[in-house]
């Protein structure tokens, strides 16, 4: 019964034909893989000599170390102060005070305007090009400004979506504002906008990868350096673009984990059985 309450189940013609449409598009799917991989066969993209780079001991190292490890340091500070920078300013936007509520929205207004590129170059010019470090700082700087205007607008609309009876009920029994928001409103926030945050750790992982016009270390600048020696810009691509997708399947699993740890699994509602309790009450009100 329960099943069925929002849509009807799919007869034996309609799960026949949604299974037929599974394997041509699986088959499609398939196919377009194979014509992808055997034009990177014609092409010689699978060489060995195309390939010799990443079993080097050398450039392997180069790899993960100078490219990957920068690109998770950068992800990492870059999410430690947009969590900060985050947190100030969706507290500042739910401000009953206009001169901190004002403010706020427009700082988180303006970051979110503004291409994170572009974020990047200003940081880098502001920094001073000739520091070594300004680039690697200007990704920084530009991802935990970007990404912090919008986990602002998270922690708002998590804070939002905290049933008012919460917040009436603490105020009820003598909290203050301040008490209401540590204590009542932003426990349960966080657990609402986990899998936001998490995504938006993805999303700046990813973003590192403009740094390359800054000049910043990182995969991609790696990227750029093995292809224009070794005269392999497809095995590099794939290999990077292997890295990140392996580094943000973590996450992906970290938020999953996260998610059951923190928030747990929401069971669907037994209307059977609930409609056997509502039965079972009337009988005995009859009786």
């Amino acid at each position: 019964m329960s099943a069925g309450v929002l849509f009807d189940a799919p007869g034996p013609r309609t799960i026949r034909r949604h299974r037929i449409y599974t394997v041509v598009a699986g088959l499609a799917v398939l196919a377009v893989l194979a014509w992808i991989v055997g034009s990177l066969y014609d092409d010689g993209q699978f060489a060995y000599d195309k390939w010799e780079v990443f079993l080097t001991p050398k450039y392997l190292q180069v790899l993960l170390v100078d490219g990957l490890l920068n690109t998770l340091k950068m992800a990492a500070l870059a999410i430690l102060f947009a969590a900060v920078v985050g947190f100030a300013l969706g507290v500042g936007k739910m401000s009953e005070h206009r001169f901190v509520r004002w403010p706020s929205w427009l700082v988180v207004e303006f970051f979110r305007a503004i291409p994170v590129l572009l974020l990047m170059v200003f940081a880098w010019y502001f920094i001073g090009i000739n520091s070594e470090s300004a680039s690697f700082w200007a990704v920084v700087i530009a991802l935990a400004l970007y990404n912090g205007a919008v986990l602002a607008e998270v922690l708002r609309a998590g804070v939002n979506a905290v049933p008012k009876g919460q917040r009436e009920a603490a105020y009820a029994v003598g909290l203050r504002k301040t008490q209401v928001m540590n204590i009542v409103l932003l426990p349960q926030a966080v657990k609402i906008m986990l899998p936001s945050i998490i995504s938006q750790c993805i999303v700046a992982l990813k973003d590192t990868a403009l740094g390359q016009y800054v000049l910043a270390p990182g995969l991609t600048r790696v990227y750029k350096q093995i292809y224009l020696e070794f005269d392999n810009r497809i095995p590099t691509m794939i290999v990077v673009a292997g890295l990140y997708i392996a580094v943000n399947l973590l996450l992906t699993i970290l938020a999953t984990y996260a998610q059951k740890k923190f928030v747990g699994e929401k069971n669907p509602i037994d209307l059977t059985r609930a409609g056997n309790m509502d039965g079972g009450q009337n009988t005995g009100g009859a009786a």
